[in-house]
């Protein structure tokens, strides 16, 4: 597995190094700091405002970035086979998605702040412009690093239940895990009665898919790496997703991948859950 982790100054962002450590035994790890020097970022710009000794002020801005990726090598178990750090002036979530690129990244780690949608909306955030713009699967760690014994695997249908599965089987955890697997069926408010017999047929039907859908993922992860159970609930996915979640270590989701407008008008269950959820995320692409 070849992994790449932001970070900055942030005890966030080494507890993401850390969480990454305690999870997984990757090949190769590229710790990468992009040094976002805001309007200061172009030459150009210092000299138009005449900015007095820029050049020392990009350096200083560079040897402390350097400082960063530094102390987060430290964090990382002494089993990794290669550990690389990457320092540049750069937008910190444009800089990570480009090292995922060149790598060819099969994961991205950053840790969050924890901002509310409305705040990321007006200030940004590097760890909602990662899981928004990059392909690849992305650990967003919100605790402080922890071992990681009981893990919820939340599936919307089958597509996104055989694309995590798959993940899983192909990058287990550094230890083995209990891993539940959860579907929510949605329900539905009808405010004319008339159609609720109906409604009510369609919703058992989909709970009786719903439990081969779960089973079935259960089954296939069974493992060495994985003692799994399954489990169906009903009502609002992001909320009884989150719900579930607070006994365990890690949540687990797929994405579907959505972006632009699509993202902005229709939401994603996943990414509600990123936001929600009071523990660490792994969204698998």
């Amino acid at each position: 597995m070849r992994v790449i982790a932001g970070v900055d100054w942030s005890e966030e962002s080494f507890a993401a190094v850390e969480q990454l450590g305690q999870l997984y035994r990757p090949e190769e790890v590229v710790i990468a700091h992009g040094v976002d020097l805001g309007m200061f970022q172009s030459p150009m710009v210092a000299e138009a405002v005449n900015l007095q000794g820029y050049d020392e002020f990009r350096q200083a801005m560079i040897d402390a970035g350097q400082r960063v990726v530094d102390r987060a090598r430290t964090l990382l178990p002494a089993d990794i086979p290669s550990v690389k750090t990457v320092c540049d002036i750069h937008h910190a979530a444009s800089f990570i998605t480009d090292q995922t690129q060149a790598l060819k990244a099969d994961l991205v780690v950053v840790g969050t702040h924890d901002r509310s949608r409305v705040t990321e909306l007006f200030v940004g955030s590097v760890s909602h412009d990662v899981l928004l713009h990059g392909g690849t699967t992305t650990l967003i760690v919100k605790r402080k690093a922890a071992p990681v014994s009981r893990v919820l695997i939340a599936v919307e249908g089958r597509a996104d239940a055989t694309r995590v599965q798959t993940w899983l089987t192909t990058h287990p955890f550094r230890t083995p895990v209990a891993a539940a697997v959860l579907c929510v069926v949605p329900t539905f408010q009808m405010l004319d009665p008339h159609p609720v017999i109906g409604l009510q047929k369609l919703v058992e039907e989909n709970i009786r898919q719903a439990e081969q859908l779960v089973r079935g993922t259960a089954q296939a992860l069974a493992s060495p790496h994985y003692s799994t159970s399954s489990e169906v609930r009903t009502g609002d996915p992001v909320t009884a997703v989150c719900d579930a979640a607070r006994s365990y270590d890690l949540l687990v989701v797929g994405s579907h991948g959505r972006t632009g407008l699509d993202r902005f008008l229709l939401g994603s269950i996943s990414h509600g859950i990123v936001h929600r959820a009071g523990l660490s995320v792994l969204v698998v692409r």
